[in-house]
């Protein structure tokens, strides 16, 4: 599989809160270093990163482009709230090594009425 239809698959095992087809998708050394947070290193992390997440909020991720180029892909969405992102995603032998999203926190928190840090 190219990694455009890696990320096709990322996009619906997300949307379905499918956690294990999601962590699947990773190296067992991946990296997934959503901005806000600091990195999360290897799949075990990666799954519960994703566990966490899921019951924390309703996140629903609305494709607007898939790009390609190599080993690369390049996820632009949003969700039925309005916040946009993007995310690009490094695939190796079929399987995600490394994952940059970028994405406004402070937006997120505040469609999902979730405690706003102080610091």
């Amino acid at each position: 599989m190219q990694p455009k239809e890696i990320v096709e698959k990322f996009v619906n095992y997300f949307n379905n809160k499918d956690i294990e087809g999601l962590t699947g998708l990773y190296h067992n050394d991946a990296v997934n270093h959503q901005i806000a947070y600091e990195p999360v290193i290897g799949k075990a992390a990666i799954q519960k990163m994703f566990e966490e997440e899921f019951a924390a909020a309703q996140m629903v991720c609305i494709v607007e482009n898939i790009f390609q180029d190599g080993e690369w892909a390049i996820l632009e969405w949003k969700d039925p709230l309005g916040l946009r992102g993007c995310g690009f995603f490094h695939v190796i032998g079929e399987k995600i090594k490394f994952q940059r999203g970028y994405w406004d926190k402070l937006t997120f928190l505040r469609q999902h009425r979730m405690p706003i840090p102080t610091e």
